[in-house]
């Protein structure tokens, strides 16, 4: 079971970057989404958008740990130290 819910937390912090990512370039861009993020590729900024939008993560993070779900938590850690080596690379 604790497997599954490291998964669960994996999904959820992953979702929850998206989220952030999407809302980012929604209220602080006068793009729309696909034009945004285009033009965030190409002027280079997508790892610091991608980075933004983790932020979401801290709130999720805390909330999963007042439910004590200690191990969707550590899902949502992992999901947060793979964007940030993701973001190396992109």
């Amino acid at each position: 079971m604790s497997k599954k819910d490291i998964l669960i937390g994996f999904i959820i912090g992953i979702f929850t970057a998206l989220l952030g990512s999407y809302l980012f370039v929604a209220f602080f861009t006068k793009f729309d989404i696909s034009t945004g993020i285009q033009t965030i590729k190409q002027q280079g900024y997508m790892g610091k958008v991608i980075t933004i939008g983790t932020v979401l993560d801290l709130a999720v993070f805390g909330i999963l740990l007042k439910r004590n779900e200690e191990l969707m938590a550590r899902g949502v850690v992992l999901a947060v130290i793979v964007l940030a080596i993701s973001t190396l690379f992109i």
